[in-house]
């Protein structure tokens, strides 16, 4: 993946985090700078398609935790 340079200002503090957290992960501050920009623009990115959310039936009441091992089980069996 080809990367493009880019300048930005940050606070003393939030670089010594980063300085901190890069020489225990052992890796550059710059691959956590990089990660965090991919965060922060995930966070804001706009999905152009609706989201295929699955649809249940049931009475409306919480399911409880035996309805749900039963149904995860069938769901597993039913592959």
């Amino acid at each position: 993946m080809s990367m493009k340079r880019t300048n930005v200002y940050a606070d003393p503090e939030d670089l010594a985090l980063i300085k901190e957290a890069a020489k225990r992960r052992g890796i550059s501050e710059a691959e956590i700078i990089r990660e965090g920009i991919h965060l922060a623009a995930m966070a804001n990115r706009v999905w152009d398609d609706a989201f295929d959310w699955p649809t249940f039936e049931g009475s409306g009441e919480p399911a409880t935790s035996d309805e749900v091992t039963k149904e995860v089980a069938n769901g597993v069996l039913n592959r």
